[in-house]
């Protein structure tokens, strides 16, 4: 208990000094303009859309089906709001959490000494956590983290208890119902039922390779085999249900996202594959250079075999299969304790690991499969008898490289390049793999300044990874800071980034010297584009301005946003039929395999509405009232209504239509009882109509909202 306490506590205290902390990078779009979180959306849709509030079933979405962790956003929501301290305190807490739980399963495989506690403590401190506990969207991967040891603890739970209890039942039951938890956290959280497999198969009943398929057939094997079988099965459920909510298709990215996804040569495709495993792997052993972003360019793909990574490549898969295999084919009849080796359950005095194989007698070293399923329960009762070191290796292999298969594009393509949040459970394998080092280090130590050597060596790595943590915490403190941390190993999402929050600032020379940055190093970027042409036109460049929206739309002919602005800047210069032309085009385009529907959503009616505007200028109100009932039409839930609807109402009135009008305008008020125009143009229905004295009523209102208009 006090191993779970000491490493949970720095798991806590390591991040306090991210309670400060805003909103940063993905954030926003998660949780600050999510309408799932708000109380007016029924909850119901959080089980319907994805983690980004688009509906799972669309072309478009993300695919991201994480509904237990969007329902504790919105928990967040209804007692916070959106101050961003109780949505960090929340994930400091759930990691705090996982780090204890993790310790505890180390206890299992080390006992209650002191390796244990060092697991623990670098689980706790290790810096490729900082994006999943420091970044608030991160808690999808510690909440997987949190039901994927719980899932994992109740099957251990199983297997010790199996055929001396019904209860070792509702172990496995438990298990099943945490590994579904996981899986609505984050998508890699059933994986937690293969790890389980590993466990009952290599670690708790010590068997070979060669020796599970026997064990499979054998009549005394039946609680063993239906285990394996209740694993399975329920994984089965979990990923076909999984599959057909979702839509029964895969989500689609762009190139930028996973350019060597979009590689058409195989050749590129597979070298760079083979290398980003390898890539991930250095990132959990040396995390110098971190990044909130490792698209694009971040990781250059690798076209040739001349490549000197591949060297790193090759060298990451010998000593993957090096470990596995010697590992794997050693028997497991050897078991240390607290750095101790045991033989027969007798202790080896002389202090060094043994090779069983080399070491037991032939007819010890074969014994039979049957007699080990036999006798695994009461090999797991005795608790000075714990795993051998090839059954940990295994486990931990399991637990390195299982759930990093979702994310390696080896059954599908993902939309990421290298996601540092993601190797938040596979680093539960890495650390027991270091565990694992540094005591046999320690073992095989002749002499007494050796193995302080090793020990002082693991508590530095601790602290080193500790200093490293509290470092990094502070590039999540706000945005600019995160995306100026970004630069070296993505410049051009890092400067694009840069440039939105410079511009927020009012900083606008830096803000467009950011953007031309991030053009530089991608020159085909829609977004920094159109957010370059923005800027233009809000500072009066129009001519400008218009450039750079014709290369955003050049770039992505789905650019709703850019034809939206270009329609203004045109209609503003009098250019009439180009304005009807693009505001027409903008209308046209579908919403589908778009990320962001609804904004999508938000531009196209955006775009009708001054459609609608300019035919309202140009005397054609029915025309006008066409495209506004389209707009209508073609309209999001988050989008603001009450100016459309006013000049729905003003379209009827110049139509005569007043009973029309009438609705209309209290539409507009409806949506937005201090909309002044609708105030204004209410109240003068209500003079023509001889009811003054509700006219008088309507624009004392609009003088009060706002006492400077001139009109009021």
């Amino acid at each position: 208990m006090i191993a779970e306490l000491l490493s949970s506590a720095l798991g806590l205290v390591l991040y306090i000094n991210t309670l400060d902390a805003d909103f940063c990078y993905d954030d926003s779009r998660a949780i600050k303009t999510n309408q799932d979180l708000l109380p007016e959306t029924p909850w119901i849709h959080i089980f319907f859309n994805d983690f980004w509030g688009t509906l799972l079933t669309h072309s478009g979405s993300h695919k991201s089906y994480r509904p237990l962790c969007t329902l504790s956003f919105r928990l967040n929501y209804v007692f916070g709001g959106l101050e961003p301290w109780s949505y960090h305190l929340v994930n400091i807490l759930l990691h705090s959490v996982v780090t204890g739980l993790f310790t505890n399963l180390c206890k299992i495989l080390f006992g209650s000494g002191c390796w244990t506690l060092f697991a623990g403590l670098l689980f706790a401190s290790h810096p490729i956590h900082t994006e999943a506990v420091a970044g608030i969207v991160g808690r999808a991967d510690v909440g997987a983290g949190l039901f994927f040891l719980l899932s994992l603890l109740c099957y251990t739970k199983h297997c010790s208890t199996r055929g001396y209890s019904i209860s070792s039942w509702c172990w496995i039951c438990g298990a099943g119902l945490c590994a579904a938890c996981s899986m609505l956290w984050k998508e890699q959280g059933v994986t937690v039922l293969a790890v389980s497999a590993v466990y009952d198969i290599f670690v708790f009943h010590k068997l070979k390779i060669n020796e599970i398929i026997p064990a499979i057939f054998k009549g005394k094997n039946l609680s063993f085999v239906l285990s394996i079988g209740l694993l399975v099965a329920w994984g089965a459920v979990l990923l076909g249900v999984r599959f057909y909510w979702m839509g029964n298709m895969p989500p689609s990215f762009s190139n930028s996202d996973n350019p060597a996804a979009d590689c058409e040569n195989l050749l590129t495709r597979t070298l760079t594959f083979l290398y980003l495993p390898t890539k991930n792997l250095w990132l959990l052993f040396c995390p110098d250079t971190l990044s909130f972003d490792w698209s694009m360019d971040a990781v250059p793909l690798i076209k040739s075999l001349i490549d000197w990574r591949n060297i790193h490549t090759v060298a990451f898969y010998i000593l993957l299969f090096l470990l596995a295999y010697t590992s794997l084919k050693s028997s497991g009849i050897k078991r240390e304790c607290n750095g101790k080796v045991f033989m027969n359950g007798k202790q080896n005095t002389n202090g060094h690991s043994c090779h069983s194989d080399l070491e037991y007698k032939t007819t010890e070293h074969r014994t039979s499969i049957v007699s080990k399923l036999e006798n695994g329960v009461k090999n797991h009762i005795n608790h000075l008898q714990l795993p051998s070191t090839e059954n940990i290796v295994v486990l931990a292999l399991s637990l390195l490289i299982v759930p990093f298969v979702p994310a390696s594009n080896l059954f599908f393509y993902v939309g990421f390049v290298i996601a540092e949040r993601v190797l938040y459970i596979p680093s539960m394998g890495f650390c027991l793999l270091i565990t694992m080092g540094a005591r046999a280090l320690y073992i095989k130590a002749q002499k007494n300044f050796l193995k302080s050597l090793v020990f002082y060596a693991a508590a530095s790595l601790i602290v080193f990874y500790g200093l490293k943590t509290v470092v990094r915490n502070g590039d999540w403190k706000n945005e600019e800071m995160l995306y100026r941390s970004g630069i070296q190993v993505n410049p051009a999402k890092a400067w694009g980034n840069l440039g939105n929050v410079l511009k927020n600032q009012g900083k606008i020379p830096e803000a467009e010297n950011a953007y031309r940055n991030a053009l530089y190093y991608r020159s085909n970027m829609a977004d920094m584009l159109y957010n370059l042409g923005l800027l233009l036109q809000e500072n009066s460049k129009f001519s400008e301005a218009l450039h750079y929206y014709k290369l955003a739309i050049g770039s992505r002919p789905t650019l709703a946003s850019a034809y939206l602005n270009t329609g203004i800047i045109l209609m503003n210069q009098g250019r009439t039929e180009e304005t009807r032309r693009t505001f027409l085009k903008c209308s046209e385009i579908p919403d589908e395999n778009l990320k962001d529907p609804n904004a999508h959503k938000s531009s196209v009616t955006s775009c009708l509405y001054n459609l609608g505007k300019l035919y309202h200028e140009q005397g054609q109100y029915e025309d006008a009232l066409l495209v506004y009932q389209e707009a209508i039409q073609k309209m999001p839930r988050q989008f603001a209504p009450q100016s459309l609807y006013n000049m729905m109402g003003e379209a009827y009135m110049r139509l005569n239509k007043v009973s029309e009008a009438e609705h209309w305008y209290m539409e507009s008020l409806r949506s937005k009882p201090d909309h002044i125009p609708a105030h204004l143009t209410y109240g003068k229905l209500l003079t023509l109509t001889g009811r003054k004295s509700e006219a008088e009523r309507y624009f004392l209102k609009a003088i009060q909202l706002d006492p400077t208009k001139g009109n009021c």
